[in-house]
């Protein structure tokens, strides 16, 4: 059903919970309503870093709206899928409004989580207003010795019900091990985690790592770890909303109109929702003709059959871009910071069979290996046959009609400051008209 505020037509959108499950009403319309429009193609967007309904609403309308003039004859439908993932506001979005504005009249420290940052940590992490107050507080206040606490409250914020089915989505790869039902992140010692955050954050800051300067203090990291813990959980839900919600809707769509097709597109953790989408597919269904990651925030290792540094394991979904009819395409691009820097930081911290505490620590400007890479950053990895071409060269076409493609993306998404850089950069053009050749739409 068309929204007011979108910019294309006919716009659906579907709404799921931290678990997967999607609103009833919202689906129902869909299924209902595509087959009785002369659609021939549906975009699946799924946002990533998000504080609300409207803000992955704005970013679909901008996002789709060269869209019907790049392929004026084709019959496209659209759907924006929503999920309870969450963004810091101090994280630039390139062209979007900012959510704080400062004024010259202000005469004190800003908080260390403001208004907007901390609605939305409530929005994500119902019930958890008390913990909230505690770590803003701490945030505020630098107690001496209390990062222990700190540590412990981020925990207490971000752990699910046990029993749930978020735990079974926390892996990328086979070898992070069993899912946990508490991030393997925070059982090192907590002073030790901001300290490597706070001297990561300094030397992004400072454009590199200049010889001779001051170590930070720890707390500088601290908001560093709360956020990392928030994108834990944003990452075991993006699984879990992919494979148990988003997947399952599909294939009911290819029940109800079975020659449509489905192109799924994702940003950030919304790429990882899209991934784990094609292992929620029904058996048989091939209505699904390309997926196109946006900047994804998980391992570049998640479809490989065997990883570089151990032969023995593999990703996650090896083998799903098969489930494809079409190409799986990864644009990624080097002004990343959230993905180049801050995302293979976390992903080793979290790494249960890599012993963090006590170790060597991180050092700053040191590149870290491959085996905490993201698709953003670099593309799709240990994939045999990926093809490999830059912007220019994937709008020239023709695309792999199957397989994996990867895009350096980074003459577009190249705009964005600490912490996260370009991360966010994705509303262009060029990327829309990525999103149409994958599925060889008009």
């Amino acid at each position: 059903m068309a929204q007011p505020a979108m910019s294309v037509t006919p716009y659906w959108e579907l709404t799921f919970d931290a678990d997967g499950d999607v609103d009833g009403r919202e689906r129902d319309a869909l299924l209902a309503e595509v087959p009785r429009r002369p659609i021939r193609d549906l975009i699946v967007f799924a946002h990533g870093w998000n504080n609300d309904r409207s803000g992955a609403t704005a970013l679909y309308r901008r996002f789709f709206a060269p869209v019907p003039k790049l392929a004026p004859k084709a019959r496209i439908g659209y759907v924006g899928v929503i999920w309870p993932s969450m963004r810091f506001c101090d994280e630039p979005i390139p062209d979007f409004p900012k959510s704080v504005v400062a004024t010259e009249a202000e005469a004190v420290p800003a908080p260390a989580l403001d208004k907007d940052t901390r609605h939305a940590l409530l929005e994500a992490f119902p019930g958890r207003a008390t913990v909230v107050d505690q770590i803003a507080r701490m945030l505020d206040q630098r107690p001496q010795n209390e990062l222990d606490e700190f540590g412990r409250l981020v925990r207490l914020l971000v752990e699910v019900v046990p029993g749930g089915p978020q735990p079974l989505f926390a892996a990328d790869t086979l070898a992070e091990g069993v899912p946990q039902s508490e991030p393997v992140l925070f059982t090192g010692d907590p002073a030790a985690l901001c300290d490597e955050f706070a001297r990561a954050l300094a030397s992004l800051r400072a454009g590199g790592a200049p010889e001779g300067f001051s170590l930070p203090d720890p707390w500088d990291g601290a908001k560093e770890l709360l956020r990392q813990a928030t994108y834990y959980a944003m990452k075991r839900r993006a699984g879990t909303v992919g494979e148990r919600g988003l997947g399952r809707v599909v294939g009911q769509l290819a029940t109800a109109a079975p020659n449509v097709r489905v192109h799924l597109v994702g940003h950030s953790f919304g790429g990882r929702l899209v991934s784990f989408a094609l292992r929620g597919l029904p058996d048989g269904v091939r209505t699904v003709k390309s997926v196109t990651l946006l900047q994804g925030a998980f391992s570049h290792y998640a479809f490989a059959a065997r990883l570089p540094e151990d032969s023995r394991t593999g990703g996650v979904l090896q083998g799903q871009q098969n489930r494809i009819d079409g190409p799986l395409v990864c644009c990624y691009s080097h002004f990343d910071q959230a993905l180049g820097t801050l995302y293979p930081l976390a992903s080793r911290m979290a790494d249960e069979n890599n012993a963090f505490a006590g170790g060597e620590g991180f050092a700053v400007g040191q590149l870290l290996g491959p085996e905490w890479g993201a698709m953003g950053h670099d593309g799709v990895q240990a994939v045999p046959g990926t093809q490999l071409l830059d912007l220019a060269g994937a709008l020239r076409g023709p695309l792999a009609t199957s397989g994996c493609v990867n895009v350096d993306a980074a003459e577009v998404v190249n705009r964005g400051g600490p912490p996260t850089g370009a991360h966010s950069d994705i509303v262009h053009p060029e990327l829309a008209r990525v999103v149409l050749a994958a599925g060889r739409i008009g």
